[in-house]
């Protein structure tokens, strides 16, 4: 388990960013890094810099992936036909805690992890606990009958914090959720500036 999930607040400090658009998140206060000399940091970052820059949010938006799973998305994102941003970005969409996350099951992309790790969703009547499982358009994912009346999943789907993006068929009544096809970079409701591309650079150097 990720030790980000202890700490995910001081990601948005340490990149500069609201990652995922929290109004308790602590860069809405203090807009610099953490540490003794967080706001005395400062000068032109390289081209490098830059690219490493956007690798570590998009990276820490899905959930502070491990490196080796990111790099693996990466080239599975290359081998597939058609633009390598788009099929970096749809990859990283259709993992599983991603659309849970999406569909509002959970209030983090952490969360979302946490209750796949314990086996509360299936997929199409299957049990899964990969969070990084790839779902396929028109899977039907649903939340274990015994777990519907979780705290945490009712919560998180009356909160008004975030919609759930068109892309994303939600059976609220039901519980269950489905791809109905994998979005375009533009459709992604990013609440921060992303840029896969340069994602795309950082790899390919």
């Amino acid at each position: 388990m990720t030790k980000r999930i202890r700490a995910k607040h001081k990601v948005d400090r340490r990149l500069k960013v609201n990652l995922w658009g929290k109004p308790k998140s602590p860069f809405n206060t203090r807009n610099y890094p953490p540490g003794q000399h967080g706001q005395s940091k400062k000068g032109k970052p390289t081209d490098y810099g830059v690219q490493l820059h956007a690798k570590q949010k998009l990276k820490s938006y899905y959930g502070n992936i491990n490196e080796r799973q990111f790099r693996n998305v990466y080239r599975i994102a290359i081998k597939k036909k058609g633009n390598t941003t788009e099929n970096l970005v749809g990859i990283l969409e259709r993992r599983l805690d991603t659309v849970i996350y999406r569909a509002k099951f959970a209030p983090t992309v952490f969360s979302a992890r946490q209750l796949i790790n314990h086996g509360h969703f299936r997929v199409n009547k299957k049990k899964v606990n990969i969070s990084s499982y790839l779902v396929k358009e028109e899977d039907l994912i649903e939340v274990k009958d015994k777990s519907k009346s979780l705290t945490i999943i009712e919560s998180s789907l009356a909160s008004k914090d975030r919609d759930v993006p068109e892309y994303v068929q939600l059976d609220t009544k039901n519980k269950t959720v489905k791809l109905v096809r994998i979005p375009k970079f533009a459709d992604i409701p990013y609440p921060t500036v992303m840029e896969p591309k340069l994602v795309i650079e950082y790899y390919s150097r």
